[in-house]
């Protein structure tokens, strides 16, 4: 981008240090372009109380990401320039946290072979340190470096053989943090030049001269590339002067809060759709533990298409097309999100105009004034669980900036409650513009460092190491039907691969012990029009029913997990009830809990891989388990052996193995909506009232050990497909029980609900009194027997005497597989499914009808 074209977007007929100017006394001097790149604020700090704000870093301003990103690349072309070729192709490039960051990556891209790696205040665990220095100015001063290659920062060797090492940083005001950085590195890894870039050299005099007698001192060339020179001049007392400036605003505005406090409108918050970009599998997030050229070649391939997948979500939000766009990025995540920002620039073209900026951990007072560099701010807590503990965190001159739309761009270490909170992030976004996107780009965990003199070697281990990057939760609507924010599936994508079997073939396989269940899927079932009207018709007739047991169970979870647990449900039947629960939160409390589906399979376990997902991205203690219904308790027991297990074997502690079910027939958890064992209709059909998922799979070649379960998405099914008209018939009833639901629910909270395990009792029973001998075999509830005769072999059905209306799916199904009803007492379940004892092919009818074998 062309200077002309960079001072055109920068210019304005006010100086936005002009407030400052004013008031303090603080008076930029320099070359003709420096006001145009700089303005003022103010900011509480006991070292330092102004700022210098750039216009064209895409910090605290909102800038057109082509702007940003070309004064960064402009200045690594110079680097390039003054290093030459060859030199240029052995540079390292380091950025400075948080600022810097984007910029300094910016200055690799122009520099074109040159790898780069930020300084970080975010500590990785498992990854050591490879070196550190102080900020001196700053408010929060400790930089770690973090290189996933241990060889990156001593650039092949030492003295002349060294690369040069470039350093970036936003502004040079005193020199004071480059110094400490160099002689850091000199200490460990000694070379012979060493390039200082700025934005803007700002230094005085005397710093000046110190940094050639410094140079002088390492015998090192030290050369410096900066895009305006100047300096600050500041009057005696302006520290002072400014610190009582700031309080005296501060407390001016706290005042004005308090009087308004009453007199909010009550406005509707923007909605907050999530977008998954498919983000390149092996690309670092960005430059904290390294970014080669290999990684910038496969990031400049993936970018178009990642921008058209949010052109895409923007185009399909509901009223006109937005015009003004901000891509934030996060903190230290800078270099990502400008890069989308760009691409996004080339997607929406001149229909658009696209700005970027980030969130800061820097207070800064603002003062809506247009010679204030800081007009707005918002406030929300830190959301990426910070080494130095909680704390507030900002976002400049967003409110009131005219944005239709907002794409928030986190990694997935930051994609916490706190960020889906009330007072978080996303809601605070959702205050100011029409519609929030949020992409979640995969936090970069580097592999075990490799041992000295054999790069690319593991270093041993007495245990299996962790994968490098943990797979990132499928979404739709690039898997399954349900909108991306209604849950995230912690499957892989198997929905190329054959996975179908025949079911007699299926059961046959699975009695004799020559096949598990989860190693195949069952040929979906396709409803009749008359089966297909049962449901409707169910659905219906218990909505309100549904909507209360959804209600009773979410309230008990939020009074004894909350206040913002994560659900996670088991896939598939807990899934479209993690779905519902997470409505009913929302609508009833405003709360945005996050919601993922796992896999269990009997006999297997619980997903480790998803486990561990779990803990990297929040507290195990938050998680709370899902699924619709219980029959006999075989799941329930399934998980916390599982969960044991996982423990056992090293992996991180803290999860509840208890499960939060819509229905408990069986008395087999403490946490349910209720123990009647009625029609839940989500049990009358498969994928199609699932989000169009399959059940999930787990075979050893396809699910490697650090790879998630398998599903497939049914996307051939769409014309089928009920999974929303299930969600909104329920979610539509939930003003209706709120009443009911709020009574029922204190008094669960109050009742002895102590597992009486019933069910497990009765099924035990019916298996030798029927000659079974296999409880596996059993299937109790109503949702259990819908999957017996959906998917099994079954044998016979139980159904409790004078069960209505319940069982009319039951008994049709069971008309059209040619398998009898038996009506009998004393059942604590509305039917049990018997699935055919001692199955063989041979035993089943030509037609496909079961009978007893001998």
């Amino acid at each position: 981008m062309s200077e002309r074209a960079t001072r055109e977007e920068t210019v304005d007929v006010v100086w936005s240090g002009s407030w400052v100017a004013e008031r303090l006394g603080v008076a930029l001097e320099g070359d003709g372009e420096l006001q145009e790149l700089l303005g003022l604020a103010l900011r509480r700090n006991p070292k330092r109380a102004h700022l210098l704000v750039s216009n064209v870093l895409g910090k605290h301003v909102p800038q057109r990401p082509s702007v940003v990103h070309g004064a960064g690349f402009e200045l690594g072309e110079r680097v390039r320039a003054l290093l030459g070729d060859r030199e240029a192709r052995r540079a390292v490039v380091l950025g400075y946290a948080e600022t810097a960051t984007g910029l300094g990556h910016a200055v690799a891209d122009g520099l074109r072979d040159a790898p780069y790696l930020h300084s970080t205040r975010r500590p990785v665990a498992g990854v050591e340190q490879a070196g550190g220095f102080e900020e001196a100015h700053s408010h929060a001063t400790s930089h770690l470096l973090l290189p996933e290659d241990r060889d990156l920062l001593a650039g092949g060797g030492t003295g002349a053989d060294a690369s040069v090492l470039v350093l970036v940083d936003d502004e040079f005001s005193t020199g004071n943090t480059v110094l400490n950085t160099i002689r850091a590195l000199h200490a460990l890894h000694p070379r012979e030049r060493y390039v200082i870039v700025a934005l803007v050299d700002m230094r005085s005099a005397g710093d000046r001269d110190r940094l050639a007698v410094f140079a002088a001192e390492i015998g090192a060339r030290v050369d410096l590339v900066t895009r305006s020179t100047g300096t600050v001049a500041l009057p005696d007392g302006v520290l002072e002067r400014g610190q009582a400036l700031v309080a005296e605003r501060e407390a001016e505005q706290a005042i004005r809060a308090e009087g308004s406090a009453g007199a909010v409108e009550d406005t509707d918050s923007a909605p907050v759709t999530r977008v998954d970009l498919d983000w390149p599998a092996g690309v670092p997030d960005g430059g904290r533990h390294g970014f080669t050229p290999a990684h910038r070649a496969a990031l400049e391939a993936a970018l178009p298409a990642m921008a058209d997948r949010i052109a895409a979500e923007l185009g399909d939000a509901a009223g006109p097309a937005p015009r003004r766009v901000l891509v934030l990025g996060f903190e230290e995540l800078m270099y990502a999100p400008l890069r989308l920002g760009t691409a996004l620039e080339a997607a929406l073209g001149a229909d658009a105009e696209v700005r970027y900026s980030t969130t800061t951990r820097s207070p800064v007072l603002a003062v809506d004034d247009p010679g204030y560099a800081i007009r707005t701010r918002l406030v929300f807590p830190a959301h990426d669980d910070p080494a130095d503990g909680p704390g507030d965190r900002y976002a400049y001159n967003v409110a009131g900036a005219g944005f239709d739309a907002v794409v928030a761009v986190v990694d997935s270490t930051a994609d916490t409650p706190e960020l889906h909170a009330p007072d978080g992030l996303l809601a605070r976004l959702a205050e100011h513009t029409g519609h929030v996107l949020l992409t979640v780009l995969p936090s970069y965990v580097p592999a075990t460092a490799a041992p000295t003199g054999v790069p690319g070697t593991p270093t041993p281990a007495p245990e299996r190491q962790e994968p490098a990057v943990l797979p990132e939760p499928l979404r739709g609507p690039d898997f399954s039907s349900y909108a991306p924010e209604d849950v995230g599936w912690l499957l892989q994508d198997l929905s190329d691969t054959e996975l179908e079997a025949p079911t007699e073939e299926r059961e046959e396989a699975i009695q004799s012990g020559g096949a598990h269940y989860a190693e195949s899927l069952p040929v979906e079932y396709q409803p009749s029009a008359e089966y297909q009207a049962l449901f409707t018709a169910a659905l219906e007739a218990s909505a309100a029913r549904i909507a209360h047991a959804v209600g009773t169970v979410t309230e008990t979870v939020l009074a004894e997990r909350g206040p913002r647990p994560v659900l996670v449900s088991l896939a598939r039947a807990g899934t479209p009830v993690g779905v519902l629960m997470r409505r009913w939160a929302q609508h009833r409390h405003g709360l945005d809990l996050p919601h993922y589906a796992i896999s269990i399979v009997r006999g297997r376990g619980i997903d480790a891989t998803a486990l561990r997902w779990l803990a990297a991205h929040h507290d195990p203690a938050d998680v709370v388990f899902v699924d619709g219904w219980t029959g006999k308790g075989a799941i329930t027991r399934e998980l916390a052996a599982a969960i044991t297990e996982f423990e056992a074997s090293g992996g991180p502690a803290g999860f509840d193995p208890e499960i939060s079910v819509l229905a408990d027939p069986g008395g087999c958890v403490r946490t349910y909506g209720t123990r009647e064992d009625f029609l839940i209709p989500s049990a009358c059909l498969n994928s199609t009232v699932s989000g169009l998922i399959s059940r999930t799979v787990l075979r050893a070649d396809l699910v490697g050990p650090d790879a998630f379960h398998g599903g497939k998405f049914y996307r051939e099914l769409a014309d089928s497909d009920v999974s929303g008209l299930f969600l909104d018939t329920i979610a539509a009833r939930f003003d209706e029980v709120a009443g009911q639901v709020e009574a029922a629910a204190k008094e669960l909270l109050a009742a002895d609900r102590a597992p009486t395990w019933e069910g497990w009792a009765a099924v035990e029973r019916i298996s030798e009194e029927y000659g079974i001998h296999d409880v596996n075999l059993v299937k109790p509830g109503v949702g259990e027997t819908t999957r017996v005769l959906l998917r099994r072999v079954p044998w016979k059905i139980l159904a409790k005497r004078g069960a209505g209306a319940d069982l009319e799916h039951i008994r049709l199904l069971a008309e059209q597989r040619g398998v009898p009803v038996e009506e009998v007492d004393d059942l604590p379940y509305s039917c049990v499914g018997l699935i055919h004892p001692r199955f063989t092919r041979g035993a089943t009818g030509a037609d496909g009808k079961a009978v007893r074998g001998a």
